[in-house]
């Protein structure tokens, strides 16, 4: 099996690596670095410990430099404000330590399982709900071995959901190992992979990830990460294409964000761009109450009231379903 094609800056990539595995490793992995590419005052940044910077270029170069308002900067420069306590964020908003079953499987929902299949991310978004949670990148064989046989022994199962980190930061040939294995269980019929990569690094979209995808014959569906109509300039779009055009569907789930997508011109702007490219907007999740991220949160009287506009305004296809996860329950809970 090889390996995850996921390099860490230290580590030079090979003269043969595909471009998206180059541009992880060349990532920038500090706050402060961060803040000298974009022409602001080091001391704006303030990286977690455990949670550093991570941004690559292609996600860089969409920021506007000397903005310290900018949408996108905000989304991935660790602050001050992390460090802040707040009453009820805490390190396992979902509660998933209790849905844990073996090393990298997640029984958290009805007829579907989630696999936690990578621990690395091609961006560290600051709101993440499992930044306090880092599993082994990749898994071992033998979690997914126990992992596959747990799906084997459930019937009910008919989805499994590829998670992490982000499972695209596994390389084609392990990913179409996993997908195999995965595609021997009788009773899957889906596999849906939840990523950041085609906006963060479009370049991971390539011809033989499509092949990989459409290898087995479980249908693959890609739910795409992406907040502010701005993360989406002419390579993304492009990458978001190559799914559609190769059959795949493709959904938009996006995090109401306080300061980045908080007011419906800029929802509005996004939902509509994700179906001018075929793409269908799917969830706008309300925040995970996860330690650290409580200067993201928007209260739920004004996602309700931000959810209303965007119906007046949007043909029904158009305007997502606004939810929030709820530790225990079986599925999102549609909140309007």
């Amino acid at each position: 099996m090889a390996s995850t094609g996921i390099l860490t800056r230290s580590d030079p990539a090979p003269p043969d690596a595909p471009a998206w595995s180059r541009l992880v490793a060349g990532a920038i992995r500090d706050g402060a670095e961060l803040c000298d590419r974009l022409g602001l005052p080091r001391e704006r940044a303030d990286d977690a410990p455990g949670f550093p910077a991570l941004v690559p270029e292609p996600f860089l170069a969409r920021i506007r430099p000397g903005d310290p308002g900018d949408p996108l900067l905000r989304q991935v420069l660790p602050t001050r404000e992390e460090q802040v306590k707040s009453p009820g964020f805490t390190p396992d908003p979902l509660g998933e330590s209790a849905a844990i079953k073996g090393a990298c499987l997640l029984a958290k929902y009805a007829n579907r399982s989630l696999i936690v299949a990578s621990g690395a991310c091609a961006v560290h978004c600051r709101f993440c709900f499992r930044r306090h949670f880092r599993p082994a990148d990749p898994p071992s064989e033998e979690s997914i071995a126990s992992a596959i046989g747990r799906l084997a022994a459930d019937p009910s199962v008919h989805e499994v959901v590829l998670s992490g980190g982000d499972p695209l930061g596994l390389d084609d040939p392990r990913l179409a190992w996993l997908l195999a294995r995965l595609a021997d269980v009788a009773s899957l019929r889906r596999v849906r992979v939840h990523t950041r990569f085609p906006v963060a690094i479009p370049q991971r979209v390539t011809a033989s990830l499509i092949e990989t995808l459409r290898g087995t014959r479980l249908v693959p569906i890609a739910a795409v990460h992406v907040n502010h109509p701005a993360e989406i300039d002419r390579d993304v779009a492009a990458a978001l294409g190559r799914f559609v055009d190769a059959g795949i569907p493709v959904l938009g789930q996006t995090v109401l964000l306080r300061g980045v997508n908080d007011c419906a011109d800029t929802l509005a702007t996004l939902f509509e761009r994700l179906v001018d490219l075929r793409v269908m907007p799917y969830y706008l999740h309300q925040l995970d109450r996860v330690a650290g991220a409580a200067h993201f949160e928007v209260s739920e009287t004004v996602g309700i009231r931000l959810i209303a506009e965007l119906r007046a305004r949007l043909p029904g296809y158009a305007a997502p379903r606004y939810v929030r996860e709820v530790p225990g329950e079986p599925g999102k809970r549609v909140l309007a």
